[in-house]
């Protein structure tokens, strides 16, 4: 009998019913270990805390961070065993049966190769970075230091989340948001512009303004770019749409003909045409930029 692999089965198999990226994590190692998932009542979601579900033979698991324990009144005594998986720089996943703690689950996210290339490069461009997470502090800023973020928000619920990105919008700064989960929905609908990815969960994508259709740190970048030319590329449009109506319609119309300046009917058709395909290519130039 291993009791890490029957815990683990009971929390994946509780965990399968959340769309969370840690929840899709632990299912996967659970399948890894060809373990067998158990059906699950009355699963119940709390945003900000974590899980709850009870197993065919009535047991109560709930399955979340420290504030779902305290929530709940369940004492936390192995405060050793939390403090060393912290310093590895893990999250903790708190697991308690029937309102007494059983396990502490560590889960550690691994940073993508060019996170810290990508973080430099927006520092360049005068854009603040801001973390925002429900990690605990320690872990957090433990992260937020080895990929070059100075400013970090943790242990935060998705409320507070939302009340930040509000309190950066009424200092005057324009926010974009980026998140994938369930509890970064409220700020991603919050937000100037909500930016998810197409690997999170359904309802951060429909919160979002903007989804990446790749799992790639630099398509942030590549937004930013794309959107900053589009907007130049729209005001040259503009600019060369009324400059040649200013110029051609009055001629058109015979207006300067006293002057001795007329134009050819057909002529005039032609230069429309022409006119409509000048700004057409214009706009073509973007998708250069999408590639």
């Amino acid at each position: 009998y291993d009791i890490k692999k029957e815990i683990l089965k009971i929390v994946a198999s509780i965990e399968n019913k959340s769309e969370h990226p840690i929840a899709r994590a632990i299912v996967k190692k659970a399948q890894e270990e060809k373990l067998e998932l158990e059906e699950i009542k009355e699963f119940k979601t709390i945003p900000g805390f974590g899980v709850e579900g009870i197993t065919s033979s009535g047991d109560k698991y709930s399955i979340g961070n420290k504030k779902l324990m305290i929530e709940n009144n369940i004492k936390i005594s192995n405060e050793k065993d939390e403090k060393e998986l912290v310093n590895h720089g893990n999250s903790i996943l708190f697991v308690s049966l029937n309102n007494e703690l059983i396990a502490l689950i560590g889960v550690k996210d691994i940073l993508k190769d060019n996170v810290i290339d990508v973080i430099q490069k927006l520092k360049n461009r005068n854009i603040d970075i801001v973390m925002l997470t429900g990690d605990n502090t320690q872990t957090a800023e433990k992260i937020a230091k080895e990929i070059g973020i100075t400013t970090v928000i943790s242990n935060v619920t998705p409320r507070e989340k939302t009340e930040v990105v509000k309190k950066l919008k009424t200092e005057g700064k324009y926010v974009m948001m980026c998140g994938d989960g369930i509890n970064d929905s409220p700020a991603l609908a919050s937000s100037n512009i909500g930016v998810s990815v197409n690997s999170g969960t359904d309802i951060a994508m429909d919160s979002s303004d903007v989804i990446l259709t790749r799992n790639d740190l630099n398509s942030i970048l590549n937004l930013i770019n794309i959107s900053k030319k589009t907007i130049r590329n729209i005001k040259q449009n503009l600019f060369w749409a009324f400059f040649y109506n200013s110029l051609m319609i009055p001629i058109a119309m015979g207006l300067l003909g006293k002057w001795g300046v007329t134009i050819n009917p057909m002529i005039a058709s032609l230069a429309m045409v022409i006119s409509s395909l000048t700004v057409t290519l214009n706009a073509l130039r973007l998708k250069r930029l999408a590639k």
